[in-house]
């Protein structure tokens, strides 16, 4: 993620705003995460910092501890996963790494409540007495410069809302951010700077990056290894299954069956919910025929807004819930960064590079989130492929298109079908984009977490969270649609609505009504799925479209202009140039899938 969230907590009585910034290995931001957490770390406005270390790898987490104590800003380090750096038979001294360090250490494991409400008390006990933070100490000849080049930036820079040593260090690297920060600052003793990054290049031989990145690594792991005592790790099970999961071959097979069974498992949960409620709704609506006219405007509004309530109840909750449950489970297990891994490689096939891969997962969730995250990837170029791209991922709303049309009325195979066509199809564009916009692309380090048993409270958390987006902003929306729908058909104003999109629903061969409901899907794509069972006058879809009318209506919503929540992203994310690219790019290959799905549907008949 870039963005970071906020929230406010009561902590050991006091009041305290909690932001969880985006991961970082290192200040000298190397991508727009990294330079997010810093930006906000030098703005001035944080009383204290926790530092959240896998306590399993701890001498690689300690060197963006040594950056965050050259801050001097108030820091609480928290070694969290304490039972996984057991698993690996390191057992570490809390008490002498924390004298060591100058600041206080606490354990944890977090996903199970251990040591957290100790880590939050201590970060609040070191916001509030603001002890002085030792900064970490380098060889002798590193010491001097920074020493001698820091007193010159106090000198220079009066009342600066950074660390003048910070500045010395990170000036020394050769960081352009700081280099511009110093010289926006007053700071001009630049000759001062490139003479001494020179002296300690020229006894170390080596770049003054190089130097400070090797000084850092060095201290970190002599703490590591005074701090901790290395016994034998314990093989386990989980060890043995992940030999074979992220296996060159065996692991792209267990890869499909773990998706295909996660997808049937939705579809079965889903399906086993949406029939008796969808009954239950048509008798409502056949009921309150009787009690009003059903030729009123008023017995459509009122039939518009049961439709609505029982196209959430009944069609989008059933598979919402299971597929973000799923999801949270697979994400909590550790299964999904594996994915990433695997997925990698076909990121290369394509000619994007592998964070490219962070999208496009994350827009199975939701297109939002999907595009925003793309400000990961460095190359311009990159942001866009992979921002067109992640937008025709299958998200939870078009989940809900494809669970509640074709897996319900064709068969749950179907539907996971659709998924491979979509993966194809992507894999293909990717490829010409690619083609058309060259360049070499680097490869890819990500973070293999270790296996967790998901805890039940915050699998929950994370349902809830991503569900009450859908429940507090698209319900209201998915009601709002019907109710509007029903007073246009009341009115016959849909009939003129049709004709708006009559050349792609003639070029489909889909009903003349269904084109109200592609107009109503850019709003929220939930409402394609209701709007079509209101279009059609029933939630017998079957009785109204062939199997190859489904298919290509499916086919086109699966590929076709995301939401509006989506293109505004775009817009502020890509300009308005480049998401107008971005639609036209989408709906002609949507247009162009939707076409090859219906010649080959009518080929088989």
């Amino acid at each position: 993620t870039v963005e970071y969230m906020k929230s406010t907590a009561l902590i050991a009585g006091k009041r305290a705003e909690v932001i969880d910034l985006p991961g970082a290995y290192s200040l000298t931001s190397l991508d727009l995460a990294e330079a997010e957490t810093r930006n906000f770390l030098l703005s001035g406005d944080v009383d204290a910092v926790l530092n959240v270390i896998d306590a399993s790898l701890l001498s690689r987490g300690l060197e963006l501890t040594m950056q965050i104590l050259e801050m001097g800003i108030p820091l609480v380090v928290c070694l969290n996963m304490e039972d996984e750096a057991r698993r690996k038979g390191l057992t570490i001294d809390v008490a002498a790494l924390s004298e060591r360090l100058g600041v206080p250490v606490v354990s944890a494991i977090a996903v199970r409540g251990i040591g957290v409400k100790k880590a939050a008390a201590s970060v609040v006990a070191a916001a509030k007495e603001h002890p002085v933070v030792p900064a970490p100490k380098y060889s002798s000849d590193v010491e001097r410069a920074i020493e001698r080049l820091s007193s010159h930036i106090e000198e220079s820079i009066k009342e600066a809302r950074f660390s003048p040593r910070l500045m010395a260090v990170k000036l020394l690297e050769g960081d352009q951010f700081f280099t511009d920060l110093a010289h926006e600052n007053g700071f001009d003793e630049f000759d001062l700077v490139d003479k001494l990054r020179e002296r300690v290049s020229q006894v170390r031989g080596r770049s003054g990056e190089e130097v400070l990145a090797s000084e850092r690594h060095h201290l970190s792991m002599e703490l590591f290894e005074d701090v901790t005592i290395i016994g034998s790790p314990t093989i386990s099970l989980r060890d043995h299954v992940d030999s074979l999961l992220m296996h060159p071959f065996f692991g792209y097979i267990f890869f499909a069956a773990i998706m295909y069974g996660f997808f049937l498992l939705v579809f079965r949960l889903g399906a086993l919910v949406e029939a008796p409620i969808m009954d239950l709704f048509d008798h409502s609506v056949d009921a309150l025929a009787t009690v009003i006219n059903p030729h009123t405007i008023w017995f459509f509004m009122l039939r518009g807004t049961i439709q609505g309530v029982a196209g959430a109840i009944g069609i989008v909750l059933p598979y919402l819930i299971p597929f973000l449950t799923g999801l949270a489970v697979l994400e909590d297990i550790g299964y999904l960064p594996r994915a990433g891994y695997l997925m990698d490689v076909f990121m290369h096939k394509i000619g994007l590079h592998g964070k490219s891969v962070i999208p496009f997962i994350t827009g199975y969730g939701c297109s939002v989130p999907a595009v925003m995250a793309t400000r990961i990837l460095d190359s311009p170029r990159d942001r866009f492929i992979t921002a067109t791209l992640s937008v025709m991922v299958p998200c939870v709303a078009r989940t809900t298109v494809i669970f509640g049309l074709i897996g319900y009325f064709l068969g749950p195979t179907l539907a996971f079908l659709l998924y491979i066509i979509n993966i194809l199809v992507i894999a293909i564009a990717g490829k010409i984009m690619t083609k058309v916009f060259p360049q070499v692309t680097p490869g890819l380090i990500l973070e293999i977490p270790s296996y967790k048993v998901p805890s039940v409270r915050v699998v929950w958390a994370k349902v809830w969270l991503r569900a009450r987006e859908f429940i507090v902003l698209a319900w209201p929306l998915l009601i709002g649609g019907s109710v509007l729908l029903s007073i246009f058909e009341y009115a016959h104003i849909n009939h003129y609505l049709n004709l708006l999109v009559l050349p792609i629903t003639w070029a489909l061969g889909l009903p003349l009504s269904v084109g109200v409901t592609l107009i109503f899907g850019i709003f929220r794509k939930e409402l394609t799925l209701i709007m079509l069972f209101q279009a059609l006058g029933t939630t017998q879809v079957a009785s109204v479209l062939s199997a190859g009318q489904m298919m290509t209506f499916t086919l086109f919503v699966l590929f076709y202009i995301p939401c509006v929540a989506t293109i505004a992203v775009l817009i502020r994310e890509l300009g308005r140039g480049k998401t107008a690219l971005v639609l036209a790019t989408t709906t002609g290959i949507a247009m162009l899938v939707a076409l090859i799905g219906r010649g080959i549907a009518a080929i088989i008949g």
